[in-house]
């Protein structure tokens, strides 16, 4: 077998698509691991397919853009065109499915000739494609995540019990322009200024280009998360019922959703992990019950990947502690630990400004709805981004522990309607 050193620039990046490729399948594939037929099948909850047909829907993708779109092959399994479409069947009808076996045998065979396309491909002026699918398939995978632990909470409910203890409620009071110590010692100063939004490097998402500069007040962010310990508070002082902590819209989901506590509760143990499955309503009211607000997705960006060194310019990273690539010791990601850890466990996560667990762990909502940056050209499709520039979805950043590496940048952008409280997100909140 030649040497690497021997391969030509293109073979090398053929080599290194068809192993992010491979990984990716197989991280994929670890999911369904004593998956039942009836769970692999069935819906969990309404705003979610069944897990089977997430595989499917990876495989059909991957065909239709690699085989279709860019070999001009004919479909494979066209029966299959409808069932695992975006567009196809509606999420209620998508049951009816084929065997795990019978669909892990579609994927194989459109990943046979995927590999023979990767030969021929363009990759100098299509690679963003490849990319684009990597990230598909996981983001996909944390869906398949996501319903599986709604199955798995249907069969093993977890009973919510409120402390006995009433806790003091810690309300900021500090002057959004004075630079003094902040009485509330969990909350990090990051100065005002210009600041390079989005992202414009080969892997970037189409809503996450053009990069651009914006002006940036200062403000205070708190260092970690909201922990459940924290959240409790809000619950026990009774911020599920007093409508002055809800904006109107908030108030009136209360209304027609009455919880009481967030989705993935820590019935012991669980103080200083950071709150769950929340909608956004819900962190909006805990952040007005502080005296504080949600960041904005300007702001929590800065904090996240700007390096204000006084001896060097200000610079852009792509990760909170760097450029270094991801490593399992920076933040809890790619389900490795099957469920969110203390939020100060990742110290080498941090970012410049000394924030913690802005990666991984828990999705963080931000004030922002989904918008194009200016400049927006959709891909690979018009429907990725544009059709949910509807001023209905709210920004989330940062990823989870479910999120796989390929997702997890500081500049990549998730979005969900401000109802939606089942999928693995918390906050933190901002002042100033």
């Amino acid at each position: 077998m030649p040497s690497k050193e021997m391969f030509t620039e293109t073979e090398h990046l053929q080599l290194a698509i068809r192993e992010t490729l491979t990984q990716s399948r197989a991280r994929t594939l670890q999911l369904f691991e004593d998956v039942s037929e009836d769970t692999f099948r069935l819906q969990a909850n309404s705003d979610f397919s069944p897990v089977g047909w997430h595989l499917g829907h990876i495989g059909f993708t991957e065909g239709l853009w690699l085989l279709e779109h860019e070999a001009g092959f004919a479909p494979l399994f066209p029966e299959y065109r409808r069932l695992f479409a975006a567009d196809g069947l509606p999420k209620a009808e998508r049951q009816n499915l084929p065997s795990f076996t019978e669909i892990c045998a579609y994927l194989d065979q459109i990943r046979n000739q995927v590999w023979d396309y990767l030969l021929e491909a363009p990759l100098d002026s299509r690679a963003w494609l490849w990319h684009w699918l990597v990230q598909h398939e996981s983001q996909h995978c944390e869906t398949i995540t996501w319903v599986l632990q709604l199955h798995r909470r249907k069969s093993q409910p977890v009973a919510f019990v409120p402390k006995e203890k009433k806790w003091p409620v810690a309300v900021v009071n500090v002057s959004k322009t004075a630079k003094i110590s902040l009485p509330d010692p969990g909350m990090i100063p990051i100065e005002g200024g210009r600041f390079l939004l989005g992202n414009d490097r080969l892997e970037a998402l189409d809503n996450e280009k053009k990069a651009h500069w914006v002006q940036v007040d200062s403000f205070w962010m708190d260092r970690f998360p909201v922990t459940q310990g924290q959240y409790q508070q809000f619950i026990e002082a009774g911020g599920y019922g007093q409508s002055h902590y809800w904006s109107a819209a908030g108030w009136q989901w209360l209304q027609s959703n009455p919880v009481n506590h967030p989705t993935h509760w820590m019935a012991e143990g669980g103080a200083d992990h950071p709150v769950c499955g929340v909608s956004w309503y819900e962190a909006d009211a805990y952040a007005r019950f502080v005296g504080k607000r949600l960041p904005t997705e300007a702001e929590w960006e800065k904090a996240a990947c700007w390096h204000p060194a006084p001896q060097d310019p200000p610079t852009k990273r792509d990760y909170p502690w760097g450029n270094q690539a991801l490593e399992k010791h920076h933040c809890n990601h790619g389900g490795l630990q099957w469920g969110t850890t203390p939020v100060h466990q990742y110290a080498k996560g941090q970012s410049a400004y000394g924030c913690f667990d802005l990666l991984g762990n828990v999705w963080e909502w931000t004030n922002t709805w989904f918008h194009p940056f200016p400049d927006f050209e959709p891909y690979p499709y018009k429907g990725y981004s544009m059709v949910y520039f509807d001023h209905q979805h709210r920004i989330l950043k940062g990823g989870s522990w479910a999120t796989q590496s390929p997702v997890l940048r500081g500049a990549f952008r998730n979005w969900y309607e401000p109802r939606i409280r089942i999928h693995f997100a918390g906050f933190r909140c901002a002042y100033g």
